[in-house]
């Protein structure tokens, strides 16, 4: 068939990248930093459904993004400004990315949904603030 599995699975990467790309644009740092979280718990819930579905390479790949962007969020902090706030952030995000190397390693979701639900707090404490 001509829209085969590859066609529409790369289609949908281009769409969605636009789709970042053009919330990315003229964002205020609160707004990319949301990006950033939405952007995360898309990856650990698709790391998830691929390990479910015993896609290793789709997980493997998914959970490296999420470990990515949890890079950099850490980064990303202020410290002199942040406190205490930061620091608390900071031992957050490197637990998340603990558990998701876990995750990887024992090819168990149990690890990843708790490194989820972490992050989920964060990005919906970041969005009442928003």
């Amino acid at each position: 068939m001509y829209f085969g599995n590859g066609y529409s699975a790369s289609a949908r990467h281009r769409y969605a990248a636009v789709d970042t790309g053009s919330r990315i644009e003229g964002a205020n740092p609160h707004q990319l930093v949301k990006v950033l979280f939405d952007e995360l718990l898309l990856s650990i819930d698709a790391a998830i459904l691929s390990e479910k579905a015993g896609d290793r390479a789709k997980c493997t790949d998914r959970q490296a993004r999420a470990l990515s962007i949890l890079h950099a969020l850490e980064s990303s902090l202020d410290f002199d400004r942040g406190g205490q706030l930061a620091v608390g952030l900071a031992q957050i995000y490197r637990e998340a990315r603990r558990l998701i190397v876990a995750g990887l390693q024992s090819r168990s979701v149990d690890d990843m949904h708790e490194a989820r639900n972490m992050i989920n707090e964060i990005a919906e404490a970041w969005t009442a603030i928003g």
